[in-house]
């Protein structure tokens, strides 16, 4: 049985989960009184792949086309889309999506790292996320046909900025 009352607070749940009310319900947590303020968020991830579909990618020979100029446009696309897929996420308006690559030709991968950027109420983690995850996935997707042995790994956030919360920048690993 469901509760017709709605809690709009998240500040009386005892539990650190902000997306659930104090009755255990998923909830699209209340924003409007937080501070518009400067946000980033940057995440990372790569793919690793055997070493002819590193040098297809490389040397732009795929037969789908231009590998990482799609895969860009894709994870732009899908760091404007995140509220669409993730359904608690708030539609933001961002102002800045950057999806950048590096061929790491000694690893047999491509890194990808996400930089998003808004004006409001709450973060922008989960855009970064999703613009890394789809970006890779594009990847995939154009390089399926001569490598399906392709792995994706390490998608984190690296590093975020504003809001409440403040400042994170994730530790290099040793």
């Amino acid at each position: 049985m469901t509760s017709k009352t709605p809690d709009t607070s998240a500040t009386t749940n005892a539990s650190p989960l902000t997306h659930f009310n104090a009755q255990g319900q998923a909830h699209m947590v209340n924003v409007s009184s937080k501070a518009a303020t400067h946000r980033i968020a940057v995440a990372t991830g790569r793919i690793e792949m055997a070493p002819a579909t590193l040098a297809i990618i490389q040397s732009s020979t795929a037969k789908k086309g231009d590998v990482l100029g799609i895969a860009r446009i894709a994870g732009i696309q899908a760091a404007k889309k995140t509220s669409d897929l993730i359904p608690l996420c708030h539609p933001l308006a961002l102002t800045r999506v950057m999806v950048d690559f590096e061929l790491l030709p000694a690893e047999n991968a491509v890194h990808c790292s996400a930089t998003v950027e808004t004006v409001g109420p709450t973060g922008v983690e989960m855009e970064a996320l999703t613009a890394v995850q789809i970006a890779l996935l594009t990847i995939y997707d154009m390089c399926k046909a001569v490598d399906k042995h392709m792995r994706m790994t390490d998608v984190r956030v690296v590093r975020k900025q504003g809001g409440k919360s403040g400042d994170f920048a994730r530790q290099p690993q040793i």
